[in-house]
């Protein structure tokens, strides 16, 4: 599924315009973005919390010559399922 399909989803669902849907969605992954770059967490119960985690620098390795290079220090955000949002996976 990609956004627009989401937007669609979001308005057939909430019985809304995909106008209004679009705003919803783009607030809350706004919403969501803003959270992490100041370094909190977002937790929706139910679904699942998105944080932020920092990954070490470290040395890897080009694949196509085998040259040695160095990966920089980096935040990733993270996002771990919920216990409702795992049930309905299995």
């Amino acid at each position: 599924m990609n956004k627009a399909e989401l937007i669609d989803a979001i308005a057939a669902d909430a019985g809304i315009s995909k106008a209004a849907a679009k705003k919803a969605l783009d607030s809350v992954t706004n919403s969501i973005s803003s959270t992490l770059s100041s370094g909190g967490r977002v937790s929706l119960i139910g679904f699942g919390t998105f944080s932020v985690s920092e990954r070490s620098a470290r040395e890897g390795r080009n694949p196509s010559t085998g040259a040695t290079i160095k990966i920089p220090a980096k935040k990733v955000a993270k996002f771990k399922a919920g216990a409702e949002l795992t049930g309905k996976l299995n």
